[in-house]
């Protein structure tokens, strides 16, 4: 490795060691990376940063992300525990079951894993709580679960995927789904057998057609939004892109109109708040963007993908050195500037190992997705800590089976890639 690779690398690490904001960090390595190392102008770098967020892929992120906060605002998240509650929980550890499948409907909406704790956090760590279970099970349930928000479509981290790799946005949807269900089948079933024999828990009646009816139709405009998304985006009524205006519109009107708990008012607090939120994640990927312009010239990814080639000749140990890297990252670095960073770093290696684009899109996905509840940088692991006023090392000791059942999941996908590839090629997704 040259000594301008080894210095751009300390600059970069350096600057994460402290508390310096993460797009702060690759801007000020990119700056200074440009001034010592190329004869390059510096307008270079302002172009590709104005580049980097002139991009009509990124309309999609705005919109879901103004999509979960017209929701977490309204009743919407409130009707969909319901139904899912009402689906599961006379089951043993049935409440439970029913926090996992929330964040499912709720991660199938928002695309985003934070909206998802705050959403559901709030709603489900009390009530499972007031209802005997023990605190540790419901802090590592509500932690791990709402990663199921960027595993399950629509999903930020795959957008950006797609827009780095170019590869189809809705194939590489569809390969979230296996994953979302298995990890929330995997929870039930390990909710299930830890409470089976525990009959202090509260377990409602198992509910009578009608009322089971009634759920399901005071929740039925909360049940159409995700309908509505996932069958024009696969119907080829409209792209994800125009699904995401689609669903913010409906979520509005619903909130105003039908169940009334957003009043008009409130539109401009919930409008500007998103703006908030997309504008910081804009500035992150402009700054990864300016950072990957820099390791381009500077042919850092050609010399990691020669270092790995010569290191490595199988497939398997490929790709488990590649999950156990990401583990590491995510334990470090929010998926957003992971993605971007690390996206064109390993796209020129996978050709050599016969890994296919749009299956690599969704490992990245799910072992950043993990790293939100994995210490010392993990957000979901602060959030439900300060909801629950416990420090992180209980947290983290809380969330341990629930990562393990996720990281089993990831090792499946990685090494049985035709079940998750084989619903895109079935829907033409894939050349």
């Amino acid at each position: 490795m040259e000594t301008s690779h080894v210095v751009i690398m300390l600059i970069l690490l350096g600057c994460m060691a402290t508390y310096i904001p993460v797009f702060m960090c690759l801007f000020f390595t990119s700056v200074l990376g440009f001034i010592l190392f190329t004869d390059l102008p510096l307008l270079l770098l302002t172009q590709s940063l104005f580049k980097s967020m002139d991009n009509f892929a990124l309309v999609v992120v705005l919109f879901f992300i103004l999509c979960g906060n017209i929701m977490t605002a309204g009743s919407i998240v409130e009707k969909l525990i319901r139904v899912a509650n009402s689906i599961v929980s006379w089951l043993p550890g049935g409440l439970g079951m029913a926090g996992v499948l929330a964040c499912g409907l709720f991660g199938a909406i928002s695309g985003s894993t934070v909206a998802t704790v705050v959403a559901l956090g709030g709603f489900m760590i009390p009530a499972l709580m007031d209802n005997g279970y023990p605190q540790k099970y419901t802090l590592g349930l509500m932690t791990t679960s709402p990663n199921l928000g960027v595993i399950i479509p629509p999903s930020i981290g795959m957008i950006l995927y797609s827009m780095i790799s170019n590869v189809s946005l809705e194939g590489l949807f569809l390969t979230g789904f296996l994953p979302g269900v298995l990890i929330m089948l995997g929870v039930c079933v390990y909710t299930y057998f830890v409470f089976l024999k525990k009959p202090d828990i509260v377990r409602k009646p198992i509910p009578s057609p009608r009322e089971l009816l009634l759920v399901l139709k005071d929740g039925f405009w909360s049940l159409m939004l995700p309908a509505i998304i996932f069958g024009g985006i696969f119907s080829g009524a409209f792209t994800a892109n125009e699904a995401a205006v689609v669903a913010c519109v409906y979520a509005f009107i619903v909130e105003l109109f039908i169940h009334r708990t957003v009043k008009l008012k409130d539109v401009k607090k919930i409008t500007v708040n998103s703006a908030v939120t997309s504008a910081t994640l804009l500035i992150i990927v402009a700054g990864a963007t300016c950072f990957g312009r820099l390791l381009t010239l500077e042919n850092i990814p050609g010399k990691i993908t020669e270092t790995v080639l010569a290191a490595i000749d199988s497939p398997i140990m490929f790709l488990l050195a590649m999950n156990l890297l990401l583990l590491v990252v995510g334990m470090f670095m929010d998926i957003i500037s992971a993605t971007m960073i690390l996206g064109p770093v390993f796209l020129p290696m996978l050709d050599a190992f016969n890994v296919n684009w749009m299956h690599f899109g969704l490992i990245l996905t799910v072992n950043l997705a993990i790293g939100y509840c994995t210490p010392p940088m993990g957000v979901s692991l602060y959030i439900t800590g300060a909801i629950s006023n416990k420090n992180l090392i209980y947290v983290s000791k809380a969330v341990i089976p629930f990562i393990a059942i996720q990281i089993a999941v990831l090792f499946f996908i990685t090494y049985f890639p035709n079940a998750v590839l084989w619903l895109p090629q079935l829907m033409g997704f894939m050349e």
